[in-house]
C-alpha cells in the first residue's frame, strides 16, 4: 500500500466518487468533507459556469478538501448512417422527432483554464488521458491529478503522463466504465486482483473502485494494495445526493432485479439497472457523445415522468447495500 499525496493522504481511506448529471452537489461533498472523507464534483455535462459556481459554494461552506473530475476528451466516433438509424429507430418508439448528431469535448479547454485560474486540491480524469503539458500545468498550481484506469496497460500509459494516483476501476461499477478504449468493454476481473495487477505494475498509490458496498469489500481492497477505495452508488440513496426522485425509488424497487452493461443511453458502456429501455436495444451503437445528446431529451422526459423503465439508472453490482439518511452514516457504516 503506497501513501496517498496531499489532501489524498489526510483522508479517510473511503472517497465518494463524482457522478456526473445531478448527484455529485456541492452539499455532497461537503458533508463528506465534514466527517473526514473526500468527495469530488462532477463537472461532466456541466458548462464551465455551473462548475465555476459549484466550486465557490464547496469552498463558502469551508471546505477545502475536494476534487474535482473531469471527461478528458476521448470521442467514439459515429457515422452518419449509423446515427440515424438509431435516432429513427427511438423516434418511432418515442412518438417524437429527436436531435441531430451533435459531437463536443464537454467544454474541455475551458474547464481546465478555470482550474488553472483557481486551482482545487485534486483534479482527476475518466473516459481519456490528458495531455502531459496539461497534467504537469495543474501539477504547478499544486494540484494532485488521478486518473481513472481499468487495466495495468492503462496505468503505465497514465504515469507517462505523470500523473500522481491511479483509480483502478472495476466492472462492477455503476455509471460510465472508465475504459480508455471503449469499444472493448472491461475485463470480468475481482477488483481485488485488478488491483493486484496494477500495484505490481506500477509505483504510483492506488484508490479501487466498483462495486463497494460493505466495510468488508473496504478491508479486501485495502489488503489487495489500494490505498483508499472510492464509492459512488453506495451514497446514491444519501440525502445529500442530487438524485433524482425516479431513480431513487428504482434503487429499492424489487422489479429491478439485475445490473446491465449498456451503451444504449450514451454510446459508452455504462452499468445500469437493467429496464425496458436496456432490454429494447442490447445492440446499441458506439457513438459518444453524440448518443448522450441524441437520448438526453428521452431521459429528461422519463426522470419528469417517473418512468424508470426508460431512464438511465446508473448503478453498480452492490446497488442494494445503498441506504438512505445522512452521508456520513453511509461511509461510517464502510468503515465498521
Amino acid at each position: 500500500m503506497r501513501p496517498l499525496p496531499g489532501v489524498l493522504g489526510a483522508a479517510a481511506p473511503v472517497h465518494v466518487a463524482p457522478m456526473a448529471g445531478g448527484p455529485s452537489t456541492p452539499d455532497l461533498v461537503t458533508a463528506a468533507a465534514r466527517v473526514g472523507h473526500l468527495a469530488q464534483l462532477a463537472a461532466g455535462y456541466q458548462d464551465v459556469e455551473g462548475l465555476v459556481a459549484q466550486v465557490r459554494a464547496v469552498r463558502a461552506a469551508g471546505t477545502e478538501s475536494f476534487g474535482v473530475n473531469l471527461f478528458a476528451p476521448n470521442p467514439v466516433r459515429i457515422a452518419d448512417d449509423v446515427y440515424e438509424a438509431y435516432r429513427a429507430e427511438l423516434e418511432h418508439e418515442a412518438g417524437r422527432p429527436l436531435p441531430p448528431k451533435h459531437e463536443d469535448d464537454d467544454a474541455w479547454a475551458d474547464k481546465i483554464a478555470a482550474l488553472l485560474d483557481d486551482p482545487v486540491p485534486f483534479v482527476s480524469f475518466t473516459f481519456g488521458l490528458p495531455d502531459a503539458a496539461v497534467v504537469a500545468a495543474l501539477r504547478s498550481r499544486g494540484t494532485v491529478t488521478v486518473q481513472s484506469v481499468t487495466d495495468p496497460t492503462d496505468a503505465r500509459a497514465a504515469v507517462e503522463r505523470g500523473i500522481d494516483v491511479l483509480l483502478v476501476q472495476g466492472e462492477a461499477a455503476g455509471g460510465h466504465s472508465a475504459v480508455l478504449d471503449p469499444t472493448t468493454p472491461p475485463a470480468p476481473i475481482p477488483l481485488a486482483e485488478l488491483v493486484r495487477r496494477v500495484v505490481a505494475a506500477t509505483d504510483l498509490p492506488v484508490v479501487a473502485a466498483g462495486g463497494i458496498g460493505s466495510a468488508a469489500d473496504v478491508r479486501e481492497q485495502l489488503a489487495a494494495g489500494a490505498s483508499a477505495v472510492s464509492v459512488g452508488t453506495a451514497v446514491l440513496r444519501t440525502d445529500e445526493a442530487g438524485t433524482g426522485a425516479t431513480h431513487r425509488a428504482a434503487l429499492t424497487d424489487a422489479a429491478f432485479d439485475r445490473t446491465v452493461l449498456t451503451r444504449a443511453f450514451t454510446g459508452r458502456p455504462a452499468r445500469s439497472l437493467a429496464n425496458a429501455f436496456t432490454r429494447a436495444h442490447p445492440d446499441a451503437p458506439l457513438g459518444y457523445p453524440a448518443l448522450h445528446h441524441l437520448t438526453r431529451p428521452l431521459r429528461t422526459d422519463a426522470a419528469a415522468s417517473g418512468d424508470a423503465q426508460h431512464l438511465h439508472l446508473w448503478a453498480g453490482r452492490a446497488w442494494r447495500a445503498a441506504s438512505a439518511g445522512p452521508v456520513a452514516d453511509a461511509l461510517e457504516a464502510l468503515l465498521a
